[in-house]
């Protein structure tokens, strides 16, 4: 007998000031984290995709809750100094820029702001210097990664990114914040593996085969790898189609298969061959050379990488004498600059194939004073300490959702003098500095970097000393 599921009860929206589909005039009071303007009608409060602080907008209400809805943009009243035309014509369909409309100027403001008011709303931190945020010469073209979704309409495949909220495919020639060549390859697999009879996959149907393409490519050297998504093994006429790519692309090295024949969002599957040429490219960030698998992670903007790493190794304040611990390492990047000024690196990392990268390009540098582990941070770390390891500098790099509370109470145990914490999410750095200072650490300065302009990430670099520490002495 079918389970009858038990009716969700209806909000009572009865005392708010408008109602659904009303269209009514706001003034935009601030810019919210997701990027969207906050304006608010008789004291309720309106997310509106699109608007900019200080705008007076027309909008129509579309999803209303009891303490906040949303709105759309149906017309600027009076638009704001930093609004500006976005560059790319297909800005108000694809959802991978979400404030192109923005000046870059502003953005950077945004950003720095964005830091500063989650360290005071969640970290309860007031009064550290949040610098101004380091931004990009030429913000445009900086991705040397593109993962593409392949679908398919009359007459041949299409290939883009997915509209806002959507798995709609939008079909694109052009990113303006892809590298280049990232453009000419997806134009290229998409002629040529329709010629050769390549169907995309389809999510409905679990029917089709080509899911997705990736592009990577070494700023530095030229490299270039690419990377078929497969929804099985066999590839028609694969061998002719490989070889029109290679031929297709200057600068290809790598011509690689992943099959993926699950039913997911993930992109990659557990089986990678090469098909052609070389199983790694290469690419140089500072003196650094590093080995890029298909599977390898590594930073998407080259250029703002070296500026956040630099900054990473200024506060850590090596003089070849210090013992770091570099938490979340993956294949490497900043253990491999540390190592340059430090006595010793130990670095851990959960992903077994990046710990096999991380290696590679110690070997590849001829750095001998770099070792890795594999394991989760919050295990291995921790061991290290019982058996008697202290480190003089832990540097950690996070994923999205911040450290492990174990890891930060290690922290907290080990006393190093320094820790020099790089975050890609501001509320979980917030977090993770409350824990710290509470335990007896003082954040002296935070440095936002724009890695993703025209989007509303951030990643930021934060110094924090253990408070008997005189923080003049770094």
């Amino acid at each position: 007998m079918k389970k009858k599921q038990r009716k969700q009860p209806t909000a009572d929206l009865s005392g708010l000031p408008l109602t659904k589909n009303e269209t009514v005039e706001i003034t935009i009071e601030d810019i919210s984290h997701e990027g969207n303007g906050v304006g608010r009608y008789e004291g309720y409060t309106l997310f509106v995709p699109g608007a900019l602080a200080g705008e007076r907008v027309r909008v129509r209400a579309t999803k209303l809750k009891k303490q906040f809805g949303y709105a759309r943009l149906l017309e600027i009243l009076e638009p704001s100094l930093a609004r500006t035309e976005p560059s790319c014509p297909l800005y108000a369909r694809c959802g991978g820029c979400g404030i192109q409309h923005m000046e870059y100027a502003a953005q950077l403001e945004f950003k720095r702001k964005l830091v500063e008011d989650n360290l005071r709303r969640i970290g309860k931190i007031e009064g550290v210097p949040v610098h101004p945020t380091i931004g990009m010469e030429n913000p445009w073209r900086y991705r040397n990664k593109a993962q593409v979704p392949i679908g398919e309409q009359v007459g041949g495949l299409i290939g883009g990114f997915y509209a806002a909220r959507s798995h709609e495919i939008i079909d694109m020639e052009a990113c303006l914040i892809q590298h280049e060549t990232g453009d000419d390859v997806i134009a290229h697999v998409k002629k040529i593996a329709w010629k050769h009879g390549v169907r995309a996959y389809q999510e409905e149907t679990h029917t089709g085969l080509l899911r997705h393409v990736v592009t990577k490519v070494g700023f530095a050297t030229g490299d270039v790898m690419i990377v078929l998504v497969t929804n099985g093994d066999k590839i028609p006429n694969q061998d002719e189609l490989v070889a029109e790519l290679a031929q297709a692309v200057p600068g290809v090295k790598s011509i690689v298969q992943n099959v993926n024949t699950k039913r997911t969002n993930v992109i990659f599957g557990d089986v990678t061959r090469v098909l052609w040429g070389e199983e790694y490219i290469y690419d140089t960030i500072g003196d650094i050379t590093f080995a890029i698998s298909a599977r390898s992670f590594y930073q998407v903007n080259p250029v703002q990488t070296e500026r956040l790493y630099g900054k990473a190794l200024e506060y850590a304040a090596l003089t070849g004498e210090e013992s770091v611990i570099d938490a979340y390492c993956g294949i490497g990047t900043i253990s491999l600059f540390l190592a340059q000024k430090a006595k010793q690196v130990f670095g851990v990392e959960i992903v077994p194939d990046a710990i096999e990268d991380a290696k590679r390009n110690a070997q590849l540098n001829g750095i001998e004073n770099a070792t890795f582990a594999v394991g989760e941070a919050e295990v291995v770390i921790p061991a290290w300490y019982e058996e008697g390891n202290r480190a003089d500098v832990i540097v950690v790099d996070p994923p999205r959702k911040g450290c492990d509370e174990a890891l930060l109470q290690t922290i907290l145990d080990m006393k190093p003098d320094r820790v020099v914490y790089v975050s890609c999410n501001p509320s979980t750095l917030a977090r993770d500095l409350r824990f710290l200072e509470e335990g007896g650490y003082k954040t002296v300065e935070v440095q936002p970097v724009d890695m993703f302009p025209h989007t509303t990430h951030v990643e930021n670099v934060a110094l924090l000393v253990r408070s008997e520490t005189d923080a003049e002495t770094r």
